[in-house]
């Protein structure tokens, strides 16, 4: 079976230093066990959840898979990429999405945004218009593209987010809090963007990242849930209250 996404005893550990008091004022060395020896297998074209509380592990999990930072132990392979030893090709198979807005520039419209991260991925500024336009109209957002990024609504800085993430045709989306801050209408919206269109016509594998249940049980076809980097189930959303 072909997976997109495969982990083996995935591990971080963080290490900092905690000053002691008087009256040496020493410093003692403490660690932090981030991810814990994570095993997960997702399949190509799965929508995979990710659910747990506020500082579970869920973001630091695929900022290793995004080879953003570097496993302590445990191995990780993104479209068959391992992510130590194939860097460069496991982030030209993937799109991120962070719930920070801070990496757009905000004097910036949206097309200009655009324009410049399509530059990063080596696009022509002629492709990159082109690229622009369509992924404006999958995410009807045409009319807000020359307007200055600090004016948008967080649905619409989400939705110019998620363009970020698509311009390089990814096969592998790895979505942090994608539903975060957004009414019911952009929130529906964008459930039938990822499951009709991203994992049924396009063929894509979505690892989103939540910390509500429901929602993830509703938009998943499995999913695991954290907690203090450990993994607690992994199923179908219905075998969980079996």
């Amino acid at each position: 079976m072909n997976y997109s996404i495969e982990t083996a005893n995935l591990s971080k550990t963080f290490t900092h230093s905690k000053k002691l008091g008087w009256p040496c004022f020493s410093m003692k060395k403490e660690k932090t066990i981030a991810v814990n020896s994570v095993s997960l297998k997702i399949q190509k074209g799965e929508f995979f959840g990710l659910v747990g509380p506020n500082s579970s592990g869920k973001t630091i999990f695929l900022k290793l898979l995004a080879t953003l930072i570097p496993p302590t132990d445990g191995k990780a392979y993104v479209n068959g990429y391992s992510v130590t030893e194939n860097t460069k090709k496991v982030r030209e198979s993937i799109g991120l999405l962070t719930s920070e807005s801070r990496s757009f520039y905000w004097q910036l419209t949206g097309r200009q945004n655009l324009v410049f991260f399509a530059g990063l991925k080596q696009f022509s500024l002629k492709d990159a218009s082109r690229k622009i336009d369509q992924l404006a109209s999958l995410l009807e957002i045409e009319r807000y593209l020359d307007r200055r990024f600090l004016e948008y609504s967080s649905g619409i800085k989400q939705r110019l987010s998620i363009a970020r993430c698509l311009l390089g045709n990814p096969q592998v989306l790895l979505l942090d809090e994608p539903m975060k801050s957004l009414d019911t209408k952009g929130a529906q919206y964008l459930r039938t963007l990822f499951k009709k269109r991203l994992i049924n016509n396009d063929d894509k594998t979505i690892l989103f990242t939540s910390h509500s249940y429901q929602e993830a049980e509703i938009l998943a076809d499995r999913l695991a849930t954290i907690e203090d980097g450990l993994i607690t189930f992994c199923g179908s959303p219905g075998d969980k209250s079996k």
